[in-house]
């Protein structure tokens, strides 16, 4: 029995009265998030709900850390509106199914650590263009839809609804300098609703979205072909889900560990990510990730342990089976202020703080990422390209760097001692160093101070060895790791190496 409460982190010390109230104030930012999502991607509402159930549940038992939250997540959802279009909601449940068994690889491999590459702008441009998404995605609750357009409020209902949002903010801002025994957010939502219902205010309501009524999340295995050709099909769709899924994830894991100062587990995340999207598919959800903006709802309620996001799934399960009626009839302006005061809380101001110590090309990486962001909402596309670019900087800076102490000492011998990381983008840098018609008939080249980093960098020595060679001159390789020698075409017959003295790196190790 201690090691089922150790697995499920029930053994800290746990604030049941903080724990259920953000878990209550998290499904309330769900329902109206989760429904959104589904109607915009052609899909029933429904599948929506059932998503942050089972991703909720799950992953707020076995997932990486406390205090995240998944569900039905629109970064997910977003990959599979063409799939949706062209093949049905069949192949939207199989390649959601596919993308869990995916995710599951990733975490049992222990993959999960790569998030590590991921560069401080980035972060920041990721977080940044995030809360804009989602500050953007709440201006479209300022419309109605008419004859099947939508337009803006105006008059009385959008003053209406201007009020109850600035209300709603006013509470969160206000609320936590007079008492943080209870999470503002939750009681801006409630008084709202009570100021709606006792002054019979007419103004848009969840109902207005969809109907959040049904049953139990029926078991369904996926109507489609089973053959080569169905999953070639949703192959593709799959690994965007899984891809876009793990990044959010594992970009809110990071974040999560920067607020709360702990420490999460990505693989086990990877895992468990995995596992509640292969139950998505065979139980009518449309798949999910972690939700950035909910983590930070329940953290800012001030959630710290794994019940609130179990409790926060349970409630949409109740809401779905009984209290669908009282939940339709929620304000959505008072969700709408919830969500507004999330967008705030997100954003990094410290970047603009900080933006006039930052080197050019960090600005440029975290504008990019955040400009990718909010026009596309393709957040793994965005972070690639955030870290494709900081890599590529960092490799030509570090080009730059290598360097080459040259002298010849009292026995005729021309030392070369090579400083600076030897790779593909230093390697024709590396050879200009080299007077190999003018040297003497004996070469050291040392590396001590540098390192052999990949197979480029392996062949450059090959090359200056061979050239060497050509001449009839001896070559001595000192500090060269054994599996380096190993590659080397010519190793035996010109190189000289002081086996004692080698580092034991290897070349393609992290």
């Amino acid at each position: 029995m201690k090691k089922l409460f150790h697995l499920f982190d029930f053994s800290q010390k746990i604030n049941y009265k903080t724990e259920i109230l953000a878990g209550l104030t998290v499904a309330m930012t769900m329902i109206p998030e989760s429904l959104s999502f589904a109607i915009v991607a052609g899909l029933p509402p429904l599948t929506g709900l059932y998503a942050a159930f089972i991703a909720g549940l799950v992953t707020a038992i076995f997932g990486g850390r406390p205090g995240m939250i998944s569900g039905g997540a629109g970064a997910t959802v977003i990959v599979l509106i063409a799939l949706m279009r062209s093949h049905g909601l069949e192949y939207v449940f199989a390649a959601v199914a596919l993308a869990g068994f995916i995710q599951i690889l990733v975490g049992v491999f222990k993959l999960g650590k790569f998030i590590r590459l991921v560069p401080k702008p980035v972060m920041y441009g990721f977080v940044n263009g995030l809360a804009v998404v989602i500050f953007m995605s709440q201006i479209d609750q300022f419309k109605k839809v008419v004859n099947g357009e939508s337009t803006w409020l105006t008059g009385t209902p959008l003053y209406i609804m201007v009020g109850l949002v600035t209300l709603t903010i006013g509470i969160v801002i206000l609320l936590p300098k007079l008492t943080k025994a209870v999470p503002a957010s939750l009681v801006a939502i409630m008084v709202v609703f009570g100021v709606v219902l006792g002054l019979g205010i007419e103004t848009k309501t969840v109902a207005d979205i969809a109907a959040v009524g049904g049953g139990f999340p029926p078991f369904h295995i996926p109507n489609i072909p089973l053959s080569f050709e169905t999953f070639k099909i949703i192959f593709p769709y799959a690994m965007m889900v899984g891809a876009v899924g793990l990044t959010e994830g594992l970009l809110t894991l990071n974040l999560v560990d920067e607020i709360t100062g702990t420490k999460g587990n990505g693989n086990r995340e990877c895992i468990a990510q995995g596992s509640s999207n292969i139950l998505n598919g065979f139980f009518f959800g449309m798949g999910g990730c972690p939700m950035i903006a909910q983590t930070l709802v329940n953290l800012s309620a001030g959630s710290r342990a794994r019940l609130s996001g179990i409790i926060a799934a349970f409630t949409i399960l109740f809401i779905i089976l009984f209290g669908a009626p009282i939940i339709e009839q929620l304000p959505m302006a008072a969700l709408v202020g919830v969500m507004i005061m999330v967008a705030i809380g997100t954003f990094e101001w410290v970047s603009f703080k900080i933006i006039n110590k930052m080197p050019k090309q960090d600005i440029f990486v975290g504008i990019l990422v955040a400009v990718i962001t909010i026009l596309l909402h393709n957040l793994a596309l965005a972070v690639l390209i955030g870290v494709i670019i900081s890599a590529l900087v960092f490799a030509w800076e570090s080009a730059k760097r290598i360097r080459a102490k040259k002298y010849i000492d009292e026995n005729g011998v021309k030392h070369y001692e090579i400083y600076g990381p030897l790779f593909f983008g230093s390697t024709i840098t590396f050879a200009e160093k080299f007077d190999v018609t003018n040297d003497p008939n004996a070469v050291i080249i040392d590396f001590r101070e540098s390192r052999i980093a990949d197979m480029s960098a392996i062949d450059a020595v090959n090359k200056i060895t061979e050239r060497y060679n050509k001449l009839g001159k001896k070559v001595h390789l000192r500090h060269l790791s054994p599996d380096c020698i190993n590659l080397l075409k010519n190793a035996v017959a010109i190189i000289d190496v002081n086996i004692m003295e080698d580092p034991s790196y290897k070349v393609f190790n992290e």
